[in-house]
């Protein structure tokens, strides 16, 4: 996520000059898609910073995410986990909407914590990243891969301990024994590496 930091003066001059002639936005990558697709969305903290850093926190931008996008109609969210200083969601969405609606709650809990934390002019979110589901194998990855996330970052031990994430919906209505076989048939080995660490 950060390695525009390591490149060197001449590689960035390269890099920005390709993207301008690609017609991409110059410092993120871009977001395609006009019509509704299964997306895997990312929102960091900016620099991985734990900002949201207490049950409050995180029960407010939960709910607020939640709710909110329900509300729009902006997303149909499938699956999500929410940590001190990122989230993922799986959800169905056209991306110009959702990411006009997301701009909106990022810049609202910004101002709110940089408020709490007498923090103002803090850049609290790094933007977001999406990639579309490509089928169902990389969707289950992605649910799972979602789910363990707590794990992962070392914030429980097991996932069904984490309360800001889908799990728990997905264990009442499936059941264990189907989460179980869901992990075997589809491993999260290897997935996020790279840009989840």
């Amino acid at each position: 996520m950060y390695e525009w930091r390591k490149m060197t003066a001449e590689y960035r001059e390269e890099v920005l000059r390709m993207r301008k002639q690609s017609r991409l936005p110059w410092h993120s990558p871009p977001h395609f898609g006009t019509e509704p697709n299964l997306y895997h969305i990312t929102g960091a903290c900016y620099e991985h910073r734990s900002i949201m850093n207490s049950p409050e926190r995180l029960n407010a931008f939960e709910f607020k995410l939640l709710s909110g996008l329900a509300e729009s109609g902006v997303a149909e969210v499938r699956a999500w986990v929410i940590l001190p200083n990122h989230y993922h969601l799986l959800l169905k969405t056209r991306l110009p909407d959702f990411g006009k609606w997301l701009r909106r709650l990022h810049n609202t809990s910004a101002t709110m914590w940089n408020g709490e934390d007498v923090a103002r002019g803090r850049k609290v979110w790094h933007r977001y990243s999406d990639r579309r589901i490509r089928g169902d194998v990389h969707y289950y990855r992605t649910l799972n891969y979602i789910h363990a996330n707590p794990v992962k970052h070392g914030f429980v031990v097991k996932s069904q301990a984490w309360p800001w994430s889908s799990f728990a919906r997905f264990e009442e209505k499936y059941g264990r024994e189907t989460l179980v076989e869901w992990w075997r048939e589809y491993p999260t080995t290897g997935y996020g590496k790279g840009w989840d660490d």
